[in-house]
């Protein structure tokens, strides 16, 4: 199956896009985790993966054809700044 990566899980693998053959989310992830090392496992701790645009838990079974996206957690967005403005 594809799987694509963003931001910080793209650079630690050098791709942003691999070939992977796994029978569920946690395989995939430990199988990716041993390949790419802690730094990759500690991301994805906090990450998100997505199937076929829908968020998904360790123990979603995946097909050849389904399209994985392995996504950072996201930091940002509006902060209140003092006094309640934004």
């Amino acid at each position: 199956m594809k799987v694509r990566l963003f931001a910080a899980l793209r650079e630690i693998a050098g791709a942003s896009l691999l070939e992977v053959d796994a029978p569920d989310v946690g395989s995939l992830l430990d199988q990716l985790s041993e390949k790419f090392g802690p730094e990759f496992d500690r991301i994805m701790a906090a990450g998100a993966v997505v199937v076929d645009g829908e968020n998904v838990e360790r123990d979603r079974a995946l097909t050849p054809e389904d399209e994985v996206a392995l996504l950072p957690p996201v930091s940002g967005g509006r902060r209140r700044m003092a006094g309640g403005g934004i």
